[in-house]
């Protein structure tokens, strides 16, 4: 077997037939499909289960999160490469091929990010050269091979000897940092992060979010990133990460409640407001 896909789902039956489609008839070569549903409460198993019987599908009578989701079937998987891919993405034709033909001339890169498009063919930002808080670090995560931090989670190919090692995802990760900390991890074990610029998948963006409020997703990410630092950081570095967010939080409450009569896009000034809010809330009073 040349490739295992798993692709979570949470409410996603506008979508994922899309994606199904597109990893069916991408290419001709040997892989299984996973789709793993978080609980969701829209008709995402029943379409499934009705329109692409040979998929295995998995039903969570909750929602266990991304990463844990991920690493429930990690041990059915049979492929020499696993493809973590989202449900709000397309994979377009020759992306597998062009991935594994990647991962097998790179013996030395554990896992890869494929070149991510939005729907009108612009690019999306999808990879990092610098973790979160990295500049106020004193050397946790510097001395690794090669220049790629991370790559973002919604599409991505690792071995599966790798992924197994490392014991898959990092469930403390509910949604959000998942992605970063398992580069992070595969970095430790001295393998690299790729970049696949051949492999085009084209992603939505957000569509796990779609009923999550300003406050809801910022709070989710806050409590990831400093999930991170508590990982991978000192606690002196995560300290100076504290006191920087905190006076920049601060500082941005007070000059867009002074700007906000003045702006014309009020609904993006104060989704602004909302998530400066939400970060000094939690460094204060939510994460440890």
């Amino acid at each position: 077997m040349d490739l295992s896909v798993i692709i979570v789902s949470y409410n996603t039956a506008n979508l994922i037939g899309t994606c199904l489609r597109s990893v069916i008839e991408s290419d001709d070569i040997v892989k299984e499909v996973f789709v793993v549903d978080n609980a969701s409460s829209d008709e995402s198993v029943s379409y499934v289960r009705k329109n692409f019987p040979f998929v295995n599908l998995i039903t969570n009578p909750e929602n266990k999160g991304f990463g844990a989701a991920n690493n429930q079937v990690l041990s059915q998987c049979t492929g020499r490469y696993i493809f973590f891919l989202n449900p709000d993405t397309i994979v377009l034709p020759g992306a597998f091929k062009k991935a594994i033909s990647f991962m097998d001339a790179k013996p030395y890169i554990g896992l890869a990010g494929t070149k991510l498009i939005y729907p009108d063919s612009t690019p999306q930002e999808s990879v990092s050269y610098r973790y979160p808080g990295q500049k106020y670090t004193s050397g946790e995560v510097s001395g690794f091979r090669g220049s790629i931090a991370c790559v973002q989670g919604s599409s991505m190919i690792a071995r599966s000897d790798i992924i197994k090692k490392v014991g898959g995802f990092d469930e403390d990760f509910f949604l959000y940092g998942e992605d970063e900390d398992l580069c992070l991890r595969i970095r430790k074990l001295d393998y690299e992060i790729g970049y696949i610029e051949e492999a085009i998948v084209i992603h939505l963006g957000g569509q796990s979010e779609r009923q999550s409020t300003t406050a809801e997703k910022w709070g989710k990410k806050v409590r990831a990133e400093y999930l991170f630092y508590r990982k991978h950081y000192l606690p002196q570095t995560i300290e100076r990460i504290r006191r920087a967010d905190l006076l920049k939080a601060y500082w941005r409450i007070a000059t867009l409640k002074l700007t906000m009569p003045l702006v014309k896009d009020k609904m993006r000034a104060r989704e602004k407001l909302i998530r400066y809010q939400v970060i000094n809330h939690e460094i204060r009073h939510g994460v440890r």
